[in-house]
């Protein structure tokens, strides 16, 4: 567990959808994990969770310049390296965006049926989690999307933040930190798991 284990997170927060809140407060007391301080029920949305997850922590007590980290439950393969790295971007330029280089070639097509831009693979980046920001910035710009009634309309903090124009700085992630979206990929965080390389990976051991 990285993030309850890294000295650099003080507490964690965890959004779950609201049917799961006293299961993951029971999970969370058998295992001890001390850090986190709430389980907060989600919204209709991930976008919407999130604001519940901000206002969670504002109630808490939050600075403006405390840093928060965004994460995805479905990204459990996550090591201790790339949340230092995470958090030492945005002291320095206010936010950053946990990425990788892509290492496939990316298309953009707007009719879904031909292809309009073939994007030079070396400009390309793949993004993932945490995605990392001054919490007064988050908690600003996500009231912001509520007032304006674009909550749900984003995929992710990194969206929502250039739908605002503002400048989001890359951070070094992890090529292993996938999301579990489908079944492959289950198989794949499965085999980590009973193979005993995930150790290996989120210790930042070459596999």
């Amino acid at each position: 567990m990285p993030f309850s284990t890294n000295e650099v997170i003080d507490k964690i927060f965890v959004v779950v959808a609201e049917d799961y809140v006293t299961h993951v407060k029971e999970v969370i007391e058998t295992f001890k994990v001390d850090k986190v301080v709430d389980v907060v029920a989600g919204g209709d949305s991930a976008h919407a969770s999130i604001i519940q997850g901000i206002e969670a922590v504002k109630r808490d007590g939050a600075k403006e310049d405390d840093i928060v980290l965004f994460h995805d439950g479905v990204r459990p393969i996550i090591d201790e390296n790339t949340i230092y790295k995470s958090i030492k971007v945005t002291e320095s330029n206010g936010n950053s965006i946990t990425c990788i280089p892509a290492f496939e070639t990316v298309a953009q097509s707007l009719d879904k049926e031909s292809i309009d831009k073939v994007t030079v693979r070396d400009e390309m980046f793949i993004l993932q989690a945490p995605q990392t920001y001054r919490f007064e910035d988050a908690y600003d710009l996500n009231q912001r999307a509520i007032e304006d009634g674009i909550v749900g309309q984003v995929v992710d903090q990194a969206e929502l933040n250039r739908h605002y124009g503002k400048t989001l700085y890359l951070s070094e992630g992890l090529h292993g930190n996938v999301k579990i979206t489908f079944p492959l990929d289950f198989t794949y965080f499965e085999f980590l798991v009973k193979s005993g390389k995930y150790k290996e990976i989120i210790e930042g051991i070459t596999v």
